[in-house]
Parts: C-alpha cells; sequence; structure tokens
C-alpha cells in the first residue's frame, strides 16, 4: 500500500459530495498499486505522487468523480481510461461502482504506466 496521509483522510471525512465514498474507493485502489506512491493535498485536493504529480481528483465535480493527469497526454493509455485532447493533461471519470470496477484494469495500467515510465 502506498503512503497513506493523514491530511488526506481529514480533506475526504469534510468532503462534502455525492461521490465521496467512490471518490475514496478509488483513492485507496491507486495507493494499493504500489508502496512507493504517496499522496498529499495540493491545488486543495488529494494528488497522488510519484517522481512528480500524477493525478489529483477534481472535487466539484458533482456528476461523477474525475481524475486529473497532470501529464496525462505523455502516459500510455493502450485500454482508452483517458479523456482529453490537450497538450498535456487528461482526465479519467468514474460514474459510479460498477463504472469503477470496468475500469479498474486501465486505471492500473496508467498509473503503474507511469511508475515504470519514472523508474
Amino acid at each position: 500500500m502506498g503512503d497513506r496521509n493523514p491530511e488526506v483522510d481529514t480533506w475526504l471525512q469534510r468532503y462534502d459530495n455525492p461521490h465521496r465514498e467512490l471518490l475514496g474507493s478509488i483513492r485507496e485502489f491507486i495507493l494499493s498499486l504500489d508502496p512507493r506512491l504517496s499522496e498529499a493535498i495540493k491545488w486543495q485536493a488529494p494528488t497522488f505522487i510519484y517522481k512528480g504529480n500524477i493525478a489529483s481528483f477534481f472535487p466539484r465535480s458533482k456528476k461523477n468523480v474525475t481524475l486529473m493527469f497532470h501529464q496525462g497526454a505523455s502516459i500510455a493509455d493502450e485500454l482508452g481510461l483517458l479523456e482529453g485532447d490537450g497538450e498535456v493533461s487528461r482526465v479519467a471519470r468514474f460514474v459510479d461502482d460498477a463504472d469503477f470496477e470496468a475500469k479498474k484494469p486501465a486505471l492500473e495500467a496508467v498509473v503503474l504506466g507511469w511508475i515504470k515510465d519514472k523508474g
């Protein structure tokens, strides 16, 4: 399990959003992928870190859980998780638990791909 940050625990307890539990599940899943992952509160949201910022949750979204991959355009995404066509970032969206379950393999591939590329 990656390095859980108590600041993120506190943030999540205060997070007033219908998708709070889903966001928490995604957080736990990402942190379980590699013990070298860490997290922090940056830009007023939970952010995953490994040799740089990987992704941050976009907490204002009420329709779904949105996870912005800061350098998403440069991450291999063979399973098609990431959305967007900007020069740098991409997002992953999760609408409910079933959607998250279906996208877990792609999310895992994207996060582990980042770690592999960063060595």
